[in-house]
């Protein structure tokens, strides 16, 4: 798998989007996460542990997240759920990132034509 490590301050605050996402569905395990994480995206993101751990804490921290123990195959593992305000970050977070990429869009089709931004 080619890695692209030179977009990793395009993708800031993408992780949390995509867990926030992914919880929202169901609840997960850590692991699990970053499993389905690079599966679902074609292995065109490959966030490891090292990254998608801290923002589980974060979030949980943040009162976003709950987590529980459960038996995992065997294994004790800690299963996340997102709470009604992780549920309402997921929608703030949605609605930015469409907006990101309406904008870059824009950008990429010629949208300004060299005319100034009226602020």
């Amino acid at each position: 798998m080619k890695r692209n490590r030179g977009n990793s301050d395009f993708l800031n605050g993408v992780p949390e989007l995509l867990i926030l996402h992914l919880l929202a569905e169901r609840p997960r395990y850590g692991y699990e996460l970053v499993k389905t994480l690079r599966e679902a995206s074609g292995e065109t993101l490959d966030f490891g542990e090292g990254c998608i751990y801290p923002i589980l804490h974060r979030l949980e921290a943040e009162g976003l997240l709950e987590s529980s123990p459960q038996s995992v195959a065997g294994r004790r593992r800690f299963v996340y759920r997102v709470t009604t305000s992780g549920r309402a970050r997921l929608d703030e977070c949605r609605s930015s990132w469409s907006n990101i990429v309406a904008g870059i869009s824009r950008v990429l089709q010629g949208g300004s034509h060299g005319q100034p931004a009226v602020a």
